[in-house]
């Protein structure tokens, strides 16, 4: 946890942004498995986290703008829980630890939000079903209306709020890519071909753990990284494959890495497999330079895709005006995702509150393929947390709808394409934040260079 007082300042300064009115704060509960007891790791709501710092199930919080006071409610762990836990703080003991004085149960917590006018309380989007059912047990809203009826101006004064990340937020989390560097570093040096992908997503997770904390997200850890989201670890790596990974490592206070490197199985890269990587690293890099404050990071999407189309076109690949190309979305083919993303204490920070006014400041987001994925969509402000990962990918699926369909025809060498049908993808990631001129990687450098990824895999035999 941060300081008490940081924790006061925090909801101090949202205060600051409501006349009237309760703000309320829903914590996440324990989780079964498969049986009550056999729980998925507990992970806090973040909001909760961020303003309240309490990393234990089963809690709700007020902060009552008119009356000037914040409430923090849950029950006290009984001795049936405390003989299979151990010993644990009172809810009132936790709350001192973040400047909350007044506390109650879970009934009392009803009591009181009974008190305050209907349609006075405003609480955030519920994203999972059980914050749809308190909702609707504590306020009377179904859950086929609990997302709707959300606060707007609540969503907002969060997400900019937090945006913005303070000196003690920025050192926790250049901790957490320093730790995601490591991960994968381990797994450039470790795998070999005739190993399963697990084997190698064992030995990224035995580094996240060794530290202390957790992983981020479900690792990915493919030879088929075309597939974007890709958590299947059951086939056996070869030499002359590529070998995808995206994985990041959550420190104890919930702080997010998220990176992504692509190897050869074997020591080296192949010709074709360099001419690729060369393209992606250049788009990659590309983004990085045009990263500052006032730059919309639409204009960075933008000038990745050009360079993709550009690379492509110069391989074969594709044709035409590039810029014509672009706004058709043709570059979609090979680069059918967002270039970026926030991040902080969520790894795609604050996607639970709505992209369209944490990620774009409330603009509709486009519609179209590969664009309607880019995660943000606003000019860029110091203290803002965000990744670079652009890629290439062949989707032999994708690909065979769009010659099916004529879809781009005019900008898309399909013969040239289906040669490289199976060639898998290719995306590196970086975590960078905006300062007051201009950029700062986060973290330890993590290898991305053909010669230093090469460099490491030598390691490996």
């Amino acid at each position: 946890m941060f300081s008490k007082q940081t924790y006061i300042n925090r909801r101090n300064h949202l205060r600051s942004q409501f006349k009237s009115g309760v703000l309320l704060f829903i914590g996440n509960d324990e989780s079964g498995m498969n049986y009550e007891d056999n729980t998925y790791r507990f992970r806090q709501d973040s909001t909760f986290l961020y303003y309240f710092g309490l990393n234990r199930p089963g809690l709700y919080a007020l902060i009552d703008i008119d009356g000037g006071k914040d409430y923090i409610f849950g029950d006290d762990y009984t001795i049936d829980s405390i003989v299979w836990m151990g010993s644990l703080p009172t809810i009132s003991e936790m709350a001192s630890t973040v400047g909350v004085e007044s506390t109650g149960s879970i009934s009392q917590f009803s009591e009181k939000l009974n008190t305050y006018p209907k349609g006075s309380v405003n609480y955030l989007p519920p994203y999972r079903p059980e914050h749809q059912i308190k909702v609707m047990r504590f306020m009377g809203i179904s859950p086929a209306e609990s997302h709707a009826k959300a606060s707007i101006p609540f969503i907002t004064a969060v997400g900019e709020q937090r945006n913005i990340k303070s000196v003690e937020e920025i050192n926790e989390l250049d901790y957490a890519v320093t730790v995601t560097a490591e991960m994968h570093q381990a797994a450039m040096r470790f795998a070999k071909p005739g190993m399963t992908e697990a084997q190698v997503a064992a030995k990224v997770y035995e580094a996240a753990l060794a530290e202390g904390g957790d992983i981020s997200f479900p690792i990915i850890a493919t030879i088929n990284g075309q597939t974007l989201h890709n958590h299947y670890h059951g086939n056996i790596i070869k030499e002359g494959q590529l070998f995808l990974l995206d994985a990041g490592y959550e420190t104890p206070m919930g702080y997010a890495g998220d990176m992504s490197s692509t190897f050869p199985v074997g020591k080296t890269f192949t010709e074709k497999q360099k001419e690729i990587y060369k393209i992606t690293l250049a788009a990659h890099n590309g983004a990085i330079e045009m990263l500052k404050p006032g730059v919309h990071f639409r204009d960075v999407h933008f000038r990745v895709a050009r360079t993709i189309f550009d690379g492509m076109k110069a391989l074969g690949f594709t044709k035409g005006n590039t810029d014509d190309a672009v706004e058709n979305g043709a570059h979609a083919l090979f680069f059918p995702c967002g270039t970026g993303h926030l991040m902080g204490l969520d790894v795609h920070d604050m996607e639970n509150l709505g992209e369209q006014y944490v990620g774009y400041c409330g603009v509709p987001k486009s519609k179209q393929f590969g664009l309607k994925s880019l995660r943000l969509g606003r000019e860029l402000k110091p203290g803002f947390v965000l990744t670079i990962e652009p890629g290439i990918y062949f989707i032999p699926e994708l690909i065979d709808l769009w010659q099916q369909n004529g879809i781009n025809k005019d900008y898309i060498n399909f013969d040239r394409v289906n040669e490289y049908r199976d060639f898998g993808g290719i995306r590196n990631e970086e975590d960078l934040l905006i300062t007051e001129t201009g950029h700062r990687i986060l973290g330890k450098p993590l290898a991305k260079s053909i010669e230093d990824v090469e460099a490491e895999r030598a390691k490996a035999f």
